[in-house]
């Protein structure tokens, strides 16, 4: 709805992890080249590790971009599978036909197939996302998959990829044997304070964006301050101040806006914060004009009196008040004015 009014071509904000919109941090770009260094140095285990949301999904999408048909890929993205569920989606994935229930036979098909990958120049590529979920006794027979390799390099590839918590779990004594054959190790941070702001402006670039001022400066500080440098989570805030923008025609997306999607994010609902505002700020506006006729008024009256005695005689007797008295007020009066 509001790509027209911002000028965008697209939605910059979007949760999905395309490569197109991948920021390369100081950080992001190492771990990636780690990667296309592990794979083409054909390493055998890889680990890579970064919190929830700081795009480790989009950089493995840029990693099999760059890899560029180099590679073989299976690409296992459930972690509640057990063993066996993740064998037979390698295969699937890998292409490897099923003609038998035989475990050994489909080993052996496996381990055909690499050898011809080697020979045609590929290497093969197994990537297990949210890896952290993998019970040990599943990533034991995950190292087992490793064995698969000839006297000078290894056949099979394998990408761990996780939360922090995988780190710890490499940790456990039964899993000794894994950790020992892990040859890279690489982590994504969040972004810092200094990041955020080249962050979102960026995105707003590659969506096409005429204004990359668009987001104020204290937006964005308040957007960072907020999302911790959690990339989804930005992502997540300026998705909803740019429909709260639009709903509201703001060409600029200010802290007010900010506030609005925080409140919505944190408890289901949107502070209309502008609008009250807004309606308190013309009440006070309309007081302040009446206020003024009203001294207009006045000011008028008094000179009118100043000018005729006889009214001001009729005032003295209405009031029972001196004529001097009722004379000098109005003196008083217009020199306060």
């Amino acid at each position: 709805m509001y790509l027209d009014f911002y000028g965008l071509s697209e939605k910059p904000f979007n949760a999905t992890p395309d490569p197109k919109f991948l920021y390369l941090t100081p950080g992001h770009r190492e771990a990636l080249a780690q990667l296309l260094y592990g794979i083409q140095e054909n390493k055998g285990f890889i680990v890579l590790t970064g919190e929830v949301g700081t795009g480790k999904t989009t950089l493995l999408r840029t990693l099999l971009q760059r890899l560029d048909g180099h590679a073989t890929v299976a690409f296992v993205f459930n972690s509640t599978l057990s063993f066996d569920g993740v064998f037979e989606y390698m295969l699937e994935d890998f292409g490897i036909a099923k003609t038998t229930e035989n475990q050994a036979q489909r080993l052996f098909a496996l381990n055909n197939f690499l050898i011809e990958r080697r020979r045609a120049g590929q290497s093969t590529l197994l990537i297990l996302d949210e890896a952290q979920n993998l019970d040990p006794p599943t990533l034991e027979k995950v190292r087992l998959l490793s064995n698969f390799e000839t006297p000078t390099e290894k056949l099979l590839q394998i990408l761990l990829v996780g939360q922090p918590e995988l780190e710890a779990k490499l940790q456990l004594p039964e899993l000794r044997q894994l950790r020992q054959r892990i040859e890279l190790r690489c982590s994504i941070p969040v972004l810092t304070h200094q990041e955020t702001p080249d962050y979102i402006r960026t995105r707003l670039r590659i969506a096409g964006a005429r204004d990359l001022g668009l987001f104020t400066d204290r937006a964005i500080a308040r957007i960072s301050e907020y999302a911790g440098g959690v990339p989804r989570v930005i992502n997540i805030v300026c998705a909803h101040c740019l429909l709260y923008g639009y709903a509201d025609q703001k060409r600029k997306i200010d802290c007010e806006v900010v506030e609005q999607a925080i409140e919505y994010l944190e408890n289901g609902k949107r502070q209309r914060h502008g609008v009250r505002d807004l309606s308190w700020r013309r009440a006070l506006a309309s007081m302040e004009w009446w206020l003024l006729a009203s001294m207009v008024a006045l000011a008028a009256g008094l000179a009118f009196l100043a000018v005729r005695p006889e009214i001001l005689e009729d005032v003295s007797r209405l009031t029972a008040r001196p004529f001097s008295t009722v004379a000098g007020l109005v003196r008083d009066t217009l020199a306060i004015r």
